[in-house]
């Protein structure tokens, strides 16, 4: 099939039409709808848009004027007129009334239209131009008519031929008679149906002469108050009388008229294609799109903070890195009597999980957080897709339901990476541990010192001389310093860890905010903002259509 983008390039006097803008316009729409408008409806545009690309690739200089009525209506007698020839010498090329007559007026280009309605070559008949004794303005060069089966007929293929080339029509000539001109048949089934079509309809009232003359103009009159109750109050309406010839001129002119316009295949096609977008509007909406604004997207960033426990999670980091610096940094006989009494931080289980990343230090994603982040995505899609029709709501929420489980995983495996890497020591930490330990040491030894020397006097046993400081001998001074300076070590320790400990949870803080941005922006804003990038498709596409 040609391409619609290309094909109305070499019809109706080149370049791209508004016809052809209007069609792209639909097949744009029919692209992102599917999958989400009801699959019908979607089917019959995008055979609408089928079927106009094929018309705008066939003859822009011919016009498809198709005769419809009912039985006795005289539509073949104003065939007959129309052509100035006599077709009952043709019957053989009709078997039936179920099959339509076409008379293309000049062969060329032609017959590819003809082709493409389906109507056979038997009932295919071509009127040169040469043998026309028609004056200027009611000559019918580049005129395609058609002789429809009658719309009463009790046959059901006559139905459904005549509904075929309706759709192909580029310009419908309803004949009505004066006994049936409100014949709820047409009407209902043909004529008010297609009120959006009022641009390239005209209605004829055959068989005119069987009306008094000053009742004829009070009859067509009425005939035009009928149309305009069935919303076409500007639909041509003539008078004419096929047998006698009364009005037939005056149908030439106008259908002349219309083909040297070259008018109504672009007016029926934007007809089609405003028709089956609008019916496209009806079910898929063309509102506005709000979107995803800055506000919502933090009110979920910050919904997914609470959800994933980031204050807490924060807190446990800070604590324990405290904890874990005190273990390492604090005075040794400190920590070794601690043992004895109650770890007020054992809820933290920060011997055994020393970044808290899987104990009660930090929460995972349990049932409250994971109804939490449901609730957060279902809200984001129901802001961002409040005012469109229900295909479309339906569509952002389907797209936002999936994101809301992957989210709570994602989170989660995120949190524990985070703190898993702020677990580990600080080099400092073991530093100070050293020097501890060597305190420690120097503390024991100078005690064990002292009281071997003290027992050494007792018995009159001989020590070396470690020489004194002041009063104090040398042993005790280093046993005392090194109490003293283990003791500061440890209050100097807390201090940096403290400033340590609160920095570390800030870069904590700061990396799963940002995790959890990219978390939502992926998971959930990505695919929300997708769903509503092929709605603005979709609209646009409407907008395009319904010109």
């Amino acid at each position: 099939m040609t391409s619609p983008a290309t094909a109305p390039e070499a019809v109706f006097d080149g370049g791209r039409n508004d016809v052809a803008q209007r069609l792209d316009g639909l097949t744009q729409a029919v692209e992102a709808g599917r999958g989400r408008i009801d699959d019908d409806v979607v089917a019959q545009a995008e055979t609408l848009t089928d079927h106009a690309s094929q018309r705008l690739t066939l003859s822009g200089e011919h016009t498809i004027v198709a005769l419809a009525g009912a039985t006795g209506s005289g539509k073949s007698s104003l065939f007959n007129s129309l052509t100035d020839l006599e077709l009952a010498g043709v019957g053989v090329r009709r078997p039936t009334t179920s099959w339509a007559l076409a008379c293309s007026w000049g062969p060329d280009g032609a017959q590819g239209l003809l082709e493409w309605m389906g109507i056979p070559a038997r009932h295919q008949i071509s009127r040169m131009s040469m043998l026309d004794q028609s004056t200027e303005d009611t000559k019918l060069d580049g005129l395609v008519l058609v002789d429809l089966p009658d719309h009463d007929s009790t046959e059901v293929s006559h139905h459904l031929e005549m509904d075929r080339l309706i759709a192909h029509a580029d310009l419908l000539v309803w004949v009505l008679d004066p006994q049936k001109y409100a014949d709820a048949a047409i009407h209902d089934r043909y004529i008010r149906p297609m009120a959006s079509y009022s641009d390239v309809t005209l209605v004829v009232l055959n068989q005119i002469d069987r009306i008094p003359f000053e009742e004829r103009e009070r009859t067509l009159s009425d005939v035009r108050r009928i149309l305009a109750d069935e919303g076409l109050p500007d639909v041509p309406v003539i008078g004419v009388s096929a047998t006698r010839g009364d009005g037939v001129d005056e149908l030439k002119r106008e259908l002349a008229a219309r083909i040297r316009a070259k008018s109504s295949a672009k007016a029926r096609l934007a007809s089609d294609i405003a028709a089956a977008a609008g019916a496209m509007a009806r079910v898929g909406g063309s509102a506005e799109a709000p979107g995803i604004t800055q506000d919502d997207r933090r009110a979920l960033d910050e919904a997914l903070v609470e959800c994933a426990g980031l204050p807490q999670v924060v807190d446990g980091v800070e604590a324990s890195t405290r904890r874990r610096a005190a273990a390492h940094t604090d005075w040794p006989v400190m920590r070794w009597l601690g043992r004895f009494g109650d770890d007020p931080m054992q809820d933290l289980r920060a011997d055994a999980d020393p970044a808290g990343a899987s104990g009660s230090g930090v929460p995972r994603a349990g049932s409250v957080q994971r109804s939490g982040v449901d609730l957060a995505v279902r809200d984001l899609a129901e802001r961002a897709s409040e005012g469109l029709a229900r295909p479309w709501r339906d569509a952002v929420r389907d797209a936002a339901r999936p994101a809301g489980t992957d989210v709570v995983d994602e989170l989660d495996a995120r949190i524990q990476a985070t703190t898993a890497d702020a677990a580990k020591p600080a080099t400092w930490w073991k530093i100070v541990q050293i020097v501890q330990i060597v305190a420690v040491v120097a503390l024991v030894l100078g005690l064990v010192w002292l009281v071997v020397q003290g027992i050494a006097s007792l018995v009159s046993a001989d020590l070396p001389d470690l020489g004194s400081v002041g009063p104090l001998p040398v042993a005790a001074v280093v046993a005392i310093g090194a109490l003293v300076g283990g003791l500061l070590v440890s209050v100097l320790s807390r201090y940096a860890a403290g400033v340590s400990a609160r920095r570390k949870a800030a870069r904590v803080d700061a990396a799963l905010r940002a995790d959890i941005d990219t978390v939502a922006g992926e998971r959930v804003v990505g695919p929300i903002e997708a769903e509503l990038a092929a709605y603005d498709r979709y609209r646009a596409g409407i907008l395009t259509a319904l010109g």
